[in-house]
């Protein structure tokens, strides 16, 4: 599919949905008047996120003093399993990223309510899940529709239908999704942050959820390296984060 056929089906699916107006209005802000604000700060931001990384299995054993050892093992027959309908699947999405750091934040905090920013295939949303079903928990997850691939049918193919049952999926944007997870729960054990990449889409979001983290919950983001939004976000509100390496990418975490 060509650029411009793919942008021309998106902007058309934009249309059919009045719901989603409000995140096409900022769509079209970002990438004109704003475009340029995007990746704000990448450069100084990849550099400070370099000097602090460490790797996902020194970041659990430091932060949660859990070692990761097991998790391929333990849970190898759904990850084969995820991995073939990920093979199978007739569009290509975001693949799976740190997910034992996604898990053991979940066991650490012995998490019933977690949210989540971006889906995809759902790599991050099964690494949630797997944790959630042994306490009964919830993930609620906000996930903007693929309005120029007919993706949608598609989000979470990666999560086993036996999972289902402890997850709730919003379709909309990060800003009428979250309002509206909000309302159902107020306070979260886990966030992870995987969606709008933006400058300005990050700092509206990080500080929406991190106001809505439980104390001695976990907070985790990818993609720090795009711009500065989240390591001004943790020199502004003083936090003392983690860098994780994973992939030749940056995932910042910490707990509240």
């Amino acid at each position: 599919m060509s650029e411009i056929t793919r942008v021309l089906k998106t902007f058309i699916g934009y249309l059919k949905r009045p719901d989603l107006y409000p995140e096409l209005g900022r769509k079209i802000l970002k990438n004109t008047i704003n475009r340029n604000n995007a990746f704000k700060g990448k450069e100084k931001a990849n550099s400070w996120a370099s000097s602090k990384a460490v790797s996902q299995e020194e970041a659990i054993t430091k932060l949660f003093g859990m070692h990761s050892g097991s998790f391929k093992e333990e849970f190898q027959d759904v990850l084969k399993y995820s991995e073939e309908r990920e093979k199978e699947c007739p569009i290509k999405m975001g693949g799976a990223g740190a997910l034992e750091l996604i898990y053991y934040a979940c066991e650490f905090s012995k998490a019933q309510h977690v949210v989540e920013t971006g889906v995809a295939y759902g790599w991050s949303s099964l690494a949630a899940l797997l944790s959630l079903k042994e306490r009964n928990g919830t993930l609620y997850s906000s996930d903007m529709p693929y309005l120029g691939q007919n993706g949608d049918q598609y989000v979470g193919y990666v999560v086993p239908e036996d999972l289902k049952s402890n997850w709730k999926l919003f379709r909309f944007a990060d800003k009428e999704s979250l309002p509206k997870i909000f309302t159902e729960t107020s306070s979260f054990d886990v966030i992870h942050y995987d969606s709008d990449k933006s400058y300005d889409g990050r700092v509206w979001a990080y500080q929406e959820l991190y106001r809505n983290l439980r104390k001695g919950g976990v907070f985790i983001s990818d993609d720090i390296g795009d711009n500065s939004a989240y390591q001004d976000f943790c020199e502004n509100n003083g936090i003392d984060t983690t860098v994780v390496e994973f992939e030749g990418k940056y995932v910042g975490v910490f707990i509240k």
